[in-house]
């Protein structure tokens, strides 16, 4: 039996005669043979880094706390937050300048498309001043009300705020509401005005040193038990969760054992590190600092949005979380060709793993087939969602009209106890109970804000008045613009009510709401029928004094879009048993008369009475089926 060290010696041997032969004959001589973790670097699948920044692991002990900043960019949507994210980048040296940087830390195709952000991002940057090396924690966040929810996630991880305000735009609804945002999270806040400093680098530097001077440390404990606030999160299909943390106490290195204060599960950690902006492994992430942990989580709702993670048989108190996304928006979504089912199931699957904030809830259509029921937080996370689908999954579906949650409360105890709650939430509006079945209807509310110039004010309080708002104040910012607040019933404004404010104000007018609660209101649910059918694809959920205009124009829409057949169709839209709005689709007609030279008037009459009762006949036994390319048409048009 060979020991190692005879392995060594007669290895050692036979390769010096080896390279003693090829010497002599030319030949290039035996590779050197590679070390243990050269062989291992080799095995190792390419990831999103190279293996370079493997290498390269950062030291994070050098970075004391009170050389730690947590900070934020937020502002209204396209007043230069990504473009600011790209200088500072720049600057910190975390990327090569070069004229190809643009929205860098906007990773999605959708983001680069449209030009915004849609998903807040997290870059650590190194910066030295006055001979200190300072680790800055940036997050880049959306400016879109719809992506709120991702600006509050992000401002819970840090102690300040870069608030951007474009100079040509002033101050937008938005950028008061995330200023109240971060007013509410006791953050410091330090305004920039972009004029042209985000495109060619002046003064960014200042800004840089502003944050420095500015914001203070994290007030967190090193010495204290793991206590981690979970804020974000992605899906790796290799290495399962990737969970943005926070540190508020301890220290988390590679082998530490974890538990989630959520579900008490206990995961061993396989990797911390930071982002910068790439994923750059560590050996351990120390309290004040933000970066990304791995471990093992093989589902994303594992990794629970404002969960507290620490260390296994050292409980501690959970940070106080935030509040989780709510739906404000829910739409049926159903793949064009049901053989296509199981491909779209699996890209939702996948979709919503990265984005946690969608709601799914399975469903059916008799003229559809299978589908969903997705809850959005707003029309443009609804267009965005379903954009990823067709550019990252190839993925082509039907989103039906857009509706929101409805409430209604059961007036007797049989029914309570069927549906074993007093208050039921609607989702979906061919569900909607009978007026006799409750005592009254609620519907969402939000608080809506617009600042406009004052030449537009009177138009935009008639569209305001139209749309069912409630005026609650009304002020001058400014000399030339003002803020209005409204209380808006949410159905009036989720589909195009941001689209006709821009048109009324020339584009000048701003636009934000925040949920405000329910409202009792009269709200009945609008059939459409096809000879004497309800079609549960197109029932909405509308107001009482609105229900005549939306029933006459869905009707509308559909005598554009039906095929003509060769007997009548009738287009209705109802209220229980009464008809409120028909179009009608004229049968084909037969020319039975085109035999007919001439002769005894009689014999015309027969054959028209005979055509006549053929087509009565045929609209007895004839079904009328909705073609899915006249369902797109209609369902497009009201979108």
């Amino acid at each position: 039996m060979w020991t190692l060290a005879g392995q060594g010696c007669w290895r050692g041997r036979a390769l010096a005669a080896w390279a003693t032969r090829a010497a002599r004959r030319g030949l290039p001589g035996p590779r050197p043979a590679p070390t243990r973790g050269a062989a291992a670097e080799s095995k190792a699948p390419d990831r999103s880094y190279s293996s370079a920044d493997r290498k390269e692991t950062i030291d994070m002990s050098r970075f004391p706390v009170e050389n730690t900043r947590n900070f934020s960019i937020i502002a209204h949507v396209d007043h230069g937050k990504s473009t600011l994210a790209d200088r500072l980048l720049e600057l910190t040296g975390a990327i090569d300048k070069t004229k190809n940087n643009k929205q860098v830390l906007d990773k999605l195709q959708v983001e680069r498309e449209r030009g915004i952000t849609v998903k807040a991002q997290t870059a650590s940057l190194f910066y030295d001043y006055e001979g200190k090396q300072y680790l800055l924690n940036l997050i880049d966040t959306p400016g879109h009300v719809d992506f709120s929810y991702e600006v509050s996630r992000s401002l819970s991880a840090c102690q300040g705020v870069l608030l951007v305000v474009d100079a040509n735009e002033g101050i937008q609804a938005q950028t008061v509401a995330n200023f109240f945002l971060a007013f509410e999270a006791q953050l410091s806040v330090i305004p920039v005005i972009n004029k042209i400093s985000a495109k060619l680098g002046t003064n960014v530097e200042s800004v840089l040193q502003a944050v420095i001077k500015r914001i203070p440390p994290p007030k967190v404990h090193r010495k204290n038990p793991l206590r981690a606030l979970v804020f974000d999160s992605t899906f790796d299909q290799y290495r399962g969760v990737i969970a943005n943390v926070a540190l508020f106490d301890g220290v988390v290195s590679k082998g530490d054992k974890i538990v989630s204060a959520h579900t008490q599960k206990t995961y061993e950690v396989n990797e911390v590190g930071v982002l910068n902006p790439n994923e750059q492994p560590t050996h351990k992430l120390y309290a004040g600092q933000v970066g990304y942990l791995i471990a093992g989580m093989k589902d994303v709702t594992e990794a629970q949005i404002g969960d507290t993670l620490y260390l296994h048989k050292r409980p501690v108190e959970p940070l106080p979380g935030f509040k989780s996304a709510k739906p404000m928006v829910f739409a049926g979504m159903y793949p064009v060709d049901q053989s296509e089912y199981n491909n779209l199931k699996s890209a939702i699957e996948k979709l919503t793993l990265n984005d946690s904030s969608v709601t799914v809830h399975r469903d059916s259509s008799l003229a559809l087939g299978a589908g969903w029921r997705l809850g959005f937080l707003g029309l443009l996370h609804m267009e965005v969602f379903n954009q990823r689908l067709e550019q990252e999954y190839n993925a082509s579906v039907i989103l039906t009209t857009p509706t929101v949650p409805y409430k209604a409360v059961l007036s007797s105890a049989k029914l309570i106890k069927e549906y074993r709650e007093k208050e039921i939430t609607i989702i979906n509006p061919a569900q909607f109970p009978d007026k006799s079945k409750v005592t009254e209807y609620l519907e969402p509310i939000v608080l809506g804000t617009i600042i406009t110039p004052d030449e537009y004010t009177g138009k935009i309080i008639m569209l305001c008045q139209a749309r069912r708002a409630v005026q609650k104040n009304m002020m001058y910012i400014d000399q030339n613009r003002i803020m209005l607040k409204y209380l808006f019933p949410l159905n009036e404004i989720v589909v195009d009510f941001y689209d006709s404010l821009k048109s009324l104000s020339s584009g000048y007018a701003s636009f934000d709401y925040e949920d405000a609660g329910y409202q009792t209101a009269e709200l009945v649910k609008l059939d459409i029928l096809l000879n004497g059918n309800i079609v549960e694809e197109l029932v909405t959920v509308v107001h009482k004094d609105k229900a005549y205009a939306a029933g006459k124009a869905i009707c509308e829409r559909l005598k554009d879009s039906l095929p003509r057949q060769l007997f009548e169709i009738a287009i209705q839209a109802a209220l229980g048993s009464k008809i409120i709005a028909r179009e009608t689709v004229k049968a084909y007609r037969k020319n039975v008369l085109a035999k007919c030279y001439g002769g005894d008037i009689t014999r015309k009459m027969k054959l028209l009475k005979r055509q006549t009762e053929g087509k009565k006949k045929l609209r007895k036994v004839g079904n009328v089926e909705v073609p899915k390319d006249a369902f797109i048409k209609v369902l497009k048009t009201q979108i």
